[in-house]
């Protein structure tokens, strides 16, 4: 098996073969759960709000209330999921993500009143809260040093493919006259999620995904809780800057970026396919690249740089409402998704590493869960204020809000910057730690 902190060839210079031929074995079936999920996952992502307004009837303001429900029911997923992560490893987690959005997503299938989908959603969040700290903790106990930065961006990558992939598929396939063709993408997409189940019981059994007795100078496992997460002040920092991210990115794609594209931009759901498309597919094709050209650089300037990214892409996606319904409403949409996907290149690998790099090895569960916090509750807030704004007539204010969060990431970031070592911001190999 090749060492996990091995060097990957050229460090520099990473390829997709010398990072799969760096990876050990259960690394590899961990990344085959990623890309199951995900293609499942791109079937719904970018149709579940047209879904729910368009073909079942429900009041836009009605889905974001539901949508934020997953939201609730992920941050509350994902406060548990981080002592069970560090109690019985991310294995367990993982498990029971799974479970929750295999049964979440058949009951979407058949939803036809505000209360049968707020108990779906309720499932649906439970997998959101468990599957970021599940994976990012078992990913960090399968691969450390450099390759574990790498591991994050190829990881974030391959979600992309298959949200891309599959949202591309569902365009080509959905009919918002034909209720049975969202209905089959839901079962679908539940059957796609029981795959990595069968993973984890079967080639990952023997991974739990905890860390070793001795891990953490000998502390306890509990030690400190949350508690000691949040005096830590670097991570208090990124807490902010990952919320402002949830705000400004994944707590808009299921409601807000959808639609605005739908109701002021008034394009075809193929277009919004395609929007979506592209945004997965530069990141598909990017990652390795971005990569070499952050390997070495301030992961916080990195973060903030994205941050500056996502507000041009904004303001770039909000133009798009004074030209509707035509050809250039639809490529910038897509243009202005494709640059929000190039920001995504550059804050997952650097996001996930820092994170892990700042978690002691005892608490990386509740770590990973309170970033996932963090950003759920982003989902919680995104389709409230979004659904409220764009239901009361106000497209330009809710643009103008998302590009203010935009210099909130910015700020946040460059303020962490002063509080973490040079080892954790990825450019040094000091053994201290940061101060809290």
């Amino acid at each position: 098996m090749p060492d996990p902190a091995a060097p990957l060839g050229d460090a520099s210079a990473p390829t997709t073969r010398a990072f799969w031929r760096a990876l050990p074995g259960p690394a590899k079936w961990l990344l085959s759960t990623v890309v199951l999920g995900s293609l499942g996952r791109g079937l719904v992502f970018a149709f579940t709000a047209i879904y729910l307004h368009e073909v079942r009837g429900m009041a836009l303001d009605t889905v974001g209330l539901l949508v934020g429900g997953a939201g609730v029911a992920a941050v509350a997923a994902a406060a548990w999921g981080g002592p069970l992560i560090d109690h019985r490893g991310a294995r367990a987690a993982l498990i029971a993500c799974y479970v929750a959005a295999v049964a979440g997503d058949a009951l979407l299938a058949f939803v036809s009143t505000p209360a049968a989908a707020a108990g779906a959603f309720a499932l649906v969040g439970t997998s959101f809260g468990l599957a970021w700290p599940g994976q990012n903790a078992m990913a960090s106990s399968l691969v450390s040093g450099g390759l574990r930065q790498q591991y994050f961006g190829v990881n974030f990558a391959l979600v992309n493919l298959g949200i891309g992939a599959g949202g591309l598929l569902a365009g080509l396939f959905v009919d918002p006259h034909r209720l049975w063709t969202f209905q089959a993408l839901f079962l679908v997409d539940a059957a796609l999620l029981a795959l990595p189940l069968v993973v984890l019981l079967g080639p990952l059994r023997a991974h739990p995904g905890r860390h070793a007795p001795d891990d953490g100078a000998g502390a306890p496992v509990a030690a400190g809780g949350y508690r000691a997460v949040w005096g830590h002040r670097a991570m208090r920092w990124y807490l902010v800057g990952a919320l402002a991210i949830s705000l400004i990115g994944y707590g808009q794609f299921e409601v807000g970026m959808p639609a605005f594209a739908r109701g002021v931009s008034e394009i075809s759901p193929l277009a919004l396919g395609l929007a979506f498309g592209f945004n997965t597919g530069i990141i598909v094709v990017a990652q390795f690249a971005v990569m070499r050209c952050i390997d070495g650089r301030r992961r916080t300037r990195v973060l903030a740089l994205s941050g500056a990214v996502w507000a041009v892409a904004w303001l770039g996606f909000g133009a798009t409402g004074l030209a509707p319904g035509g050809i250039a409403a639809a490529a910038g949409v897509c243009a202005a998704l494709t640059l929000f996907g190039l920001g995504e290149t550059l804050m997952q690998p650097a996001s996930s590493a820092l994170v892990n790099e700042l978690a002691p090895s005892h608490r990386r569960g509740r770590y990973n869960a309170a970033a996932s916090g963090a950003f759920q509750s982003g989902a919680i807030l995104a389709p409230l204020g979004s659904g409220a704004l764009l239901h009361a007539g106000l497209p330009a204010v809710f643009i103008a809000v998302l590009v203010a969060l935009c210099g909130a990431i910015v700020v946040a970031f460059l303020r962490m910057e002063r509080l973490v070592t040079p080892r954790e911001n990825g450019v040094g190999d000091d053994p201290g730690s940061s101060p809290t």
